[in-house]
């Protein structure tokens, strides 16, 4: 086998073009502080384009040589890329509470392992087509969401607070003073803090208000009868 194989011209252009777009994808992502940035989407487009070249190109000797003939599936290398990139995927999607995080980079991980393929089997076209797609979606669909869409995803406040008087009466005042709708709560009682009787107090607010959210702690954390609040 030569070390320099004939298509090497191909394969260099096949390689860098994967690169390229998930490369793309990846910088959108890291703009956005996300866990999986450009070299993890750059990578990603590399391995699973290696991948399809492996595939496709990499057992041509053997075939030729062999005597007998043999039974070749090109697809199955790449469909082990695509079931085993979820793996990946999976690692950047974060669970807190009720509220899930990451999603889109799972997502745009999946994504960058198909441009990979479908670029190292040479289908050049629907690869820029479907990273200009992509790319629009992440950056012009992301803003116009925010924008005009109402936000219908959950931020849970929790407040553990010490049992005297009203105290679910006096925390509720809080988020209606910094205009802060409170969605769904409920109460976890009867636990110990020292010698004080506490209760556990789960808020499900809508998410989008950072500023307010901000204010709302500090003046949740100035009150005597609170001793701890978790957002």
């Amino acid at each position: 086998m030569d070390f320099l194989p004939d298509d090497y011209l191909v394969i260099t252009l096949r390689l860098l073009m994967a690169a390229l777009l998930s490369g793309l994808i990846g910088m959108e992502r890291e703009m956005k502080k996300q866990p999986a940035g450009l070299r993890t989407h750059l990578l990603v487009g590399i391995g699973s384009c290696l991948m399809m070249l492996l595939s496709i190109t990499g057992f041509d000797y053997f075939l030729k040589s062999s005597a007998e003939p043999i039974r070749f599936d090109p697809s199955r290398i790449p469909s082990y890329v695509i079931s085993g990139i979820g793996f990946l995927g999976a690692g950047t999607i974060i669970v807190h509470g009720k509220s899930v995080k990451g999603l889109a980079t799972a997502a745009s991980i999946w994504v960058a392992a198909g441009l990979g393929l479908v670029v190292g089997i040479g289908m050049y076209y629907v690869a820029v087509l479907a990273t200009f797609i992509v790319l629009l979606v992440l950056f012009v669909l992301g803003k116009l969401e925010k924008k005009y869409i109402p936000s219908s995803k959950k931020r849970q406040i929790t407040v553990i607070a010490e049992d005297q008087g009203e105290p679910f009466s006096k925390i509720s005042h809080f988020f209606e003073d910094h205009q802060l709708n409170i969605l769904d709560f409920y109460i976890e009682e009867g636990a110990l803090y020292g010698d004080k009787n506490i209760s556990k107090y789960i808020f499900s607010i809508e998410a989008g208000h950072t500023g307010r959210e901000m204010e709302l702690v500090k003046d949740l954390q100035s009150s005597s009868a609170v001793i701890k609040v978790i957002i």
